[in-house]
Protein backbone atom coordinates (compact mmCIF):
# COMPACT_ATOMS: atom_id res chain seq x y z
CA UNK A 1 0.00 0.00 0.00
CA UNK A 2 1.19 3.47 -0.77
CA UNK A 3 2.15 5.54 2.16
CA UNK A 4 -0.29 8.26 3.08
CA UNK A 5 1.03 11.64 2.34
CA UNK A 6 1.42 13.61 5.57
CA UNK A 7 -1.31 16.19 6.04
CA UNK A 8 -0.32 19.74 6.65
CA UNK A 9 -2.65 22.40 7.96
CA UNK A 10 -2.74 25.68 6.13
CA UNK A 11 -1.89 28.75 8.08
CA UNK A 12 -5.04 30.45 9.26
CA UNK A 13 -5.26 34.07 10.30
CA UNK A 14 -5.60 34.50 14.03
CA UNK A 15 -8.96 36.05 14.85
CA UNK A 16 -10.02 37.73 18.02
CA UNK A 17 -13.25 36.68 19.73
CA UNK A 18 -14.98 39.78 18.47
CA UNK A 19 -14.16 38.87 14.85
CA UNK A 20 -15.45 35.27 14.90
CA UNK A 21 -18.50 35.12 12.59
CA UNK A 22 -21.56 33.09 13.54
CA UNK A 23 -21.92 29.80 11.61
CA UNK A 24 -23.95 26.63 11.96
CA UNK A 25 -23.54 24.72 15.22
CA UNK A 26 -22.06 21.64 13.49
CA UNK A 27 -19.79 23.55 11.10
CA UNK A 28 -16.06 23.99 11.76
CA UNK A 29 -15.37 26.98 13.95
CA UNK A 30 -14.07 29.90 11.84
CA UNK A 31 -11.26 30.45 14.37
CA UNK A 32 -9.39 27.49 12.86
CA UNK A 33 -9.31 25.32 15.97
CA UNK A 34 -10.62 22.28 14.07
CA UNK A 35 -13.54 21.87 16.47
CA UNK A 36 -17.18 22.34 15.65
CA UNK A 37 -18.52 25.83 16.25
CA UNK A 38 -20.88 24.70 19.04
CA UNK A 39 -17.94 23.22 20.98
CA UNK A 40 -15.70 26.24 20.46
CA UNK A 41 -16.65 29.90 20.10
CA UNK A 42 -20.33 28.99 19.70
CA UNK A 43 -20.42 27.93 23.36
CA UNK A 44 -19.74 31.47 24.59
CA UNK A 45 -22.09 32.91 21.98
CA UNK A 46 -24.90 30.58 23.07
CA UNK A 47 -24.32 31.52 26.72
CA UNK A 48 -24.45 35.22 25.84
CA UNK A 49 -27.64 34.65 23.86
CA UNK A 50 -29.49 32.87 26.65
CA UNK A 51 -28.24 34.51 29.86
CA UNK A 52 -31.21 36.45 31.16
CA UNK A 53 -30.84 39.90 32.67
CA UNK A 54 -33.73 40.05 35.11
CA UNK A 55 -33.99 43.86 35.24
CA UNK A 56 -32.68 45.08 31.87
CA UNK A 57 -33.81 48.69 32.43
CA UNK A 58 -32.45 49.06 35.96
CA UNK A 59 -30.49 52.29 36.32
CA UNK A 60 -32.28 54.08 33.48
CA UNK A 61 -34.34 57.16 34.36
CA UNK A 62 -37.97 56.06 34.40
CA UNK A 63 -37.30 52.32 34.68
CA UNK A 64 -40.98 51.70 35.49
CA UNK A 65 -42.09 53.54 32.35
CA UNK A 66 -39.63 51.56 30.23
CA UNK A 67 -41.27 48.37 31.52
CA UNK A 68 -44.75 49.74 30.84
CA UNK A 69 -43.87 50.81 27.30
CA UNK A 70 -42.26 47.43 26.62
CA UNK A 71 -45.19 45.32 27.88
CA UNK A 72 -48.38 47.32 28.37
CA UNK A 73 -48.70 50.44 26.22
CA UNK A 74 -49.64 50.17 22.52
CA UNK A 75 -48.55 53.54 21.13
CA UNK A 76 -46.11 55.89 22.83
CA UNK A 77 -42.86 57.73 22.23
CA UNK A 78 -40.10 59.17 24.44
CA UNK A 79 -37.40 61.66 23.52
CA UNK A 80 -34.01 60.11 24.33
CA UNK A 81 -30.89 62.07 25.29
CA UNK A 82 -27.50 60.51 24.65
CA UNK A 83 -24.50 60.88 26.95
CA UNK A 84 -22.54 62.22 23.99
CA UNK A 85 -23.61 64.78 21.40
CA UNK A 86 -25.78 63.52 18.57
CA UNK A 87 -23.84 62.65 15.42
CA UNK A 88 -23.90 65.20 12.64
CA UNK A 89 -27.09 64.87 10.63
CA UNK A 90 -29.10 63.26 13.44
CA UNK A 91 -31.48 65.92 14.82
CA UNK A 92 -33.19 63.70 17.40
CA UNK A 93 -33.59 60.18 18.81
CA UNK A 94 -36.94 58.89 20.00
CA UNK A 95 -37.99 55.63 21.59
CA UNK A 96 -41.20 54.17 20.14
CA UNK A 97 -43.23 51.26 21.43
CA UNK A 98 -43.69 49.82 17.93
CA UNK A 99 -42.45 50.75 14.46
CA UNK A 100 -44.00 49.95 11.07
CA UNK A 101 -43.29 46.47 9.75
CA UNK A 102 -41.98 45.66 13.28
CA UNK A 103 -38.63 47.27 12.37
CA UNK A 104 -36.19 47.35 15.30
CA UNK A 105 -35.19 50.92 14.35
CA UNK A 106 -35.62 53.46 11.58
CA UNK A 107 -33.42 56.29 10.34
CA UNK A 108 -35.93 58.67 8.82
CA UNK A 109 -35.44 60.78 5.71
CA UNK A 110 -34.68 63.83 7.86
CA UNK A 111 -31.94 61.91 9.69
CA UNK A 112 -33.84 61.47 12.96
CA UNK A 113 -33.87 58.03 14.61
CA UNK A 114 -36.77 55.99 15.95
CA UNK A 115 -35.87 53.03 18.18
CA UNK A 116 -38.51 50.29 18.57
CA UNK A 117 -38.98 48.80 22.03
CA UNK A 118 -41.49 45.97 21.61
CA UNK A 119 -39.39 43.75 19.35
CA UNK A 120 -38.07 40.25 19.97
CA UNK A 121 -34.42 40.35 20.97
CA UNK A 122 -31.71 37.81 20.24
CA UNK A 123 -30.07 37.67 23.66
CA UNK A 124 -31.21 37.65 27.25
CA UNK A 125 -30.23 41.30 27.73
CA UNK A 126 -32.80 43.58 26.11
CA UNK A 127 -30.76 46.64 27.05
CA UNK A 128 -27.66 45.44 25.20
CA UNK A 129 -29.66 44.45 22.11
CA UNK A 130 -31.41 47.83 22.02
CA UNK A 131 -28.12 49.68 22.45
CA UNK A 132 -26.63 47.76 19.53
CA UNK A 133 -29.65 48.61 17.36
CA UNK A 134 -29.46 52.27 18.39
CA UNK A 135 -25.76 52.57 17.52
CA UNK A 136 -26.35 51.07 14.09
CA UNK A 137 -29.36 53.34 13.51
CA UNK A 138 -27.24 56.42 14.24
CA UNK A 139 -24.89 55.33 11.44
CA UNK A 140 -27.53 54.15 8.96
CA UNK A 141 -28.33 56.00 5.76
CA UNK A 142 -31.35 58.34 6.06
CA UNK A 143 -34.55 56.68 4.92
CA UNK A 144 -33.56 53.14 5.88
CA UNK A 145 -34.77 50.70 8.55
CA UNK A 146 -32.32 48.82 10.78
CA UNK A 147 -32.69 45.06 11.11
CA UNK A 148 -32.23 43.18 14.37
CA UNK A 149 -29.25 41.01 15.20
CA UNK A 150 -27.56 39.44 18.22
CA UNK A 151 -25.53 42.13 19.94
CA UNK A 152 -21.86 41.47 20.74
CA UNK A 153 -21.55 40.08 24.26
CA UNK A 154 -19.15 42.88 25.21
CA UNK A 155 -21.16 45.64 23.53
CA UNK A 156 -22.54 48.66 25.42
CA UNK A 157 -25.96 48.73 27.06
CA UNK A 158 -28.53 51.52 27.02
CA UNK A 159 -27.23 52.56 30.43
CA UNK A 160 -23.88 53.29 28.74
CA UNK A 161 -25.37 55.34 25.88
CA UNK A 162 -28.18 57.37 27.48
CA UNK A 163 -27.82 60.42 29.71
CA UNK A 164 -28.64 59.26 33.28
CA UNK A 165 -29.80 62.76 34.23
CA UNK A 166 -32.28 63.22 31.39
CA UNK A 167 -35.94 62.81 32.40
CA UNK A 168 -38.11 60.07 30.94
CA UNK A 169 -41.36 61.69 29.77
CA UNK A 170 -43.50 59.26 27.74
CA UNK A 171 -46.04 60.69 25.31
CA UNK A 172 -48.94 58.28 24.84
CA UNK A 173 -50.66 58.45 21.44
CA UNK A 174 -54.14 57.38 20.36
CA UNK A 175 -52.65 55.66 17.32
CA UNK A 176 -49.48 55.26 15.30
CA UNK A 177 -49.67 58.33 13.08
CA UNK A 178 -46.26 59.36 14.43
CA UNK A 179 -44.86 56.71 12.08
CA UNK A 180 -45.61 58.79 8.99
CA UNK A 181 -45.04 62.55 9.19
CA UNK A 182 -46.09 62.68 5.53
CA UNK A 183 -48.91 60.15 5.24
CA UNK A 184 -49.65 61.04 1.60
CA UNK A 185 -46.25 59.73 0.50
CA UNK A 186 -46.14 56.60 2.69
CA UNK A 187 -45.66 53.28 0.93
CA UNK A 188 -48.59 50.89 0.60
CA UNK A 189 -46.89 48.48 3.02
CA UNK A 190 -46.47 51.16 5.70
CA UNK A 191 -50.03 52.42 5.21
CA UNK A 192 -51.44 48.91 5.59
CA UNK A 193 -49.28 48.30 8.67
CA UNK A 194 -50.51 51.59 10.16
CA UNK A 195 -54.16 50.67 9.61
CA UNK A 196 -53.70 47.25 11.23
CA UNK A 197 -51.85 48.73 14.21
CA UNK A 198 -54.46 51.44 14.81
CA UNK A 199 -57.27 48.89 14.66
CA UNK A 200 -55.59 46.78 17.36
CA UNK A 201 -54.54 49.62 19.69
CA UNK A 202 -56.26 49.71 23.09
CA UNK A 203 -57.06 53.27 24.26
CA UNK A 204 -54.47 54.04 26.95
CA UNK A 205 -53.71 57.07 29.15
CA UNK A 206 -50.80 57.66 31.52
CA UNK A 207 -51.93 59.17 34.83
CA UNK A 208 -50.44 62.58 35.59
CA UNK A 209 -50.46 62.44 39.40
CA UNK A 210 -48.49 59.22 40.02
CA UNK A 211 -45.61 57.52 38.24
CA UNK A 212 -45.94 54.79 35.60
CA UNK A 213 -49.67 54.15 36.12
CA UNK A 214 -51.60 53.50 32.89
CA UNK A 215 -55.37 53.46 32.46
CA UNK A 216 -56.70 51.43 29.55
CA UNK A 217 -60.12 50.78 28.07
CA UNK A 218 -61.34 47.35 26.98
CA UNK A 219 -64.78 46.32 25.69
CA UNK A 220 -65.97 44.77 28.98
CA UNK A 221 -64.21 46.85 31.63
CA UNK A 222 -61.39 49.30 32.13
CA UNK A 223 -58.15 48.69 33.99
CA UNK A 224 -55.38 50.51 35.79
CA UNK A 225 -51.95 48.88 35.47
CA UNK A 226 -49.32 50.49 37.68
CA UNK A 227 -45.64 49.55 37.39
CA UNK A 228 -44.01 49.94 40.81
CA UNK A 229 -40.29 50.07 41.72
CA UNK A 230 -40.53 48.40 45.15
CA UNK A 231 -39.02 44.95 45.83
CA UNK A 232 -41.65 42.30 45.07
CA UNK A 233 -41.85 40.69 48.50
CA UNK A 234 -42.14 44.02 50.31
CA UNK A 235 -44.74 45.25 47.86
CA UNK A 236 -46.87 42.10 48.18
CA UNK A 237 -46.77 42.41 51.96
CA UNK A 238 -47.93 46.04 51.74
CA UNK A 239 -50.68 45.24 49.25
CA UNK A 240 -51.83 42.39 51.50
CA UNK A 241 -52.09 44.74 54.48
CA UNK A 242 -54.24 47.12 52.47
CA UNK A 243 -56.33 44.33 50.94
CA UNK A 244 -57.08 42.79 54.33
CA UNK A 245 -58.05 46.22 55.66
CA UNK A 246 -60.42 46.81 52.74
CA UNK A 247 -58.40 49.79 51.47
CA UNK A 248 -56.78 48.34 48.33
CA UNK A 249 -59.42 49.60 45.88
CA UNK A 250 -59.51 52.87 43.96
CA UNK A 251 -63.10 53.70 44.79
CA UNK A 252 -66.57 52.25 44.41
CA UNK A 253 -66.81 49.41 41.93
CA UNK A 254 -63.02 49.06 41.56
CA UNK A 255 -60.99 46.06 42.68
CA UNK A 256 -57.34 45.06 42.99
CA UNK A 257 -57.37 41.79 41.05
CA UNK A 258 -53.71 40.73 40.97
CA UNK A 259 -50.45 41.73 39.37
CA UNK A 260 -48.03 41.13 36.54
CA UNK A 261 -44.33 40.41 36.83
CA UNK A 262 -42.35 42.18 34.12
CA UNK A 263 -38.59 42.68 33.80
CA UNK A 264 -37.95 42.37 37.51
CA UNK A 265 -40.76 44.70 38.61
CA UNK A 266 -44.30 44.12 39.88
CA UNK A 267 -47.37 45.64 38.19
CA UNK A 268 -50.54 45.69 40.35
CA UNK A 269 -53.73 45.63 38.26
CA UNK A 270 -57.16 47.04 39.15
CA UNK A 271 -60.46 46.33 37.42
CA UNK A 272 -62.52 49.49 36.88
CA UNK A 273 -66.14 49.89 35.79
CA UNK A 274 -66.46 50.73 32.10
CA UNK A 275 -67.66 54.24 32.93
CA UNK A 276 -64.56 55.10 34.97
CA UNK A 277 -62.08 57.09 32.89
CA UNK A 278 -58.48 58.07 33.47
CA UNK A 279 -59.38 61.40 35.07
CA UNK A 280 -61.71 59.63 37.49
CA UNK A 281 -58.87 57.61 39.02
CA UNK A 282 -56.29 60.40 39.32
CA UNK A 283 -57.32 61.40 42.86
CA UNK A 284 -57.99 57.83 44.12
CA UNK A 285 -54.59 56.72 42.78
CA UNK A 286 -52.80 59.56 44.59
CA UNK A 287 -54.61 58.65 47.81
CA UNK A 288 -53.73 54.98 47.32
CA UNK A 289 -50.07 55.94 46.90
CA UNK A 290 -50.16 57.51 50.37
CA UNK A 291 -51.74 54.41 51.90
CA UNK A 292 -49.21 52.19 50.15
CA UNK A 293 -46.28 54.25 51.45
CA UNK A 294 -47.54 53.80 55.00
CA UNK A 295 -48.01 50.05 54.49
CA UNK A 296 -44.51 49.72 53.03
CA UNK A 297 -43.08 51.46 56.09
CA UNK A 298 -44.63 48.91 58.48
CA UNK A 299 -42.38 46.11 59.72
CA UNK A 300 -45.02 44.36 61.82
CA UNK A 301 -45.55 40.65 61.07
CA UNK A 302 -48.52 39.91 58.83
CA UNK A 303 -51.66 38.83 60.63
CA UNK A 304 -53.45 35.63 59.66
CA UNK A 305 -55.95 37.62 57.58
CA UNK A 306 -53.14 39.53 55.87
CA UNK A 307 -51.31 36.27 55.08
CA UNK A 308 -54.47 34.92 53.45
CA UNK A 309 -54.77 38.12 51.43
CA UNK A 310 -51.14 37.82 50.39
CA UNK A 311 -51.65 34.23 49.28
CA UNK A 312 -54.58 35.30 47.14
CA UNK A 313 -52.56 38.08 45.52
CA UNK A 314 -49.63 35.75 44.89
CA UNK A 315 -51.92 33.20 43.22
CA UNK A 316 -53.17 35.91 40.87
CA UNK A 317 -49.75 36.89 39.51
CA UNK A 318 -48.95 36.51 35.83
CA UNK A 319 -45.37 36.72 34.52
CA UNK A 320 -45.02 38.71 31.30
CA UNK A 321 -41.25 38.39 30.95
Amino acid sequence: MAKKRPQTKAERPQLTDGEIPVVGAREPCPCGSGRRYKACHGRAAAHAATELVRRPFEGLPGECDWVALRELVPAATVELTLREDLPEGVPSVRLATVLPMAWPALRRDDGSVLLGLQNDTASGDISRDLADTLRRALEAEPGTPVQGRRAPADGPRLQDLLDPEAPCAPEVHEGFEFWVPDAEHATAEVTASLERANAAAIPTVRLAGVGAAYWCETPEKNHLRWVMPHPEEELLDALARLHAAGTSSLGEGTRLVGSFRAHGLTVPVWDLPSGVGAQDVEKPAAEFAERLAAALASDAPLTAEERRARGGLTNRQVTLS
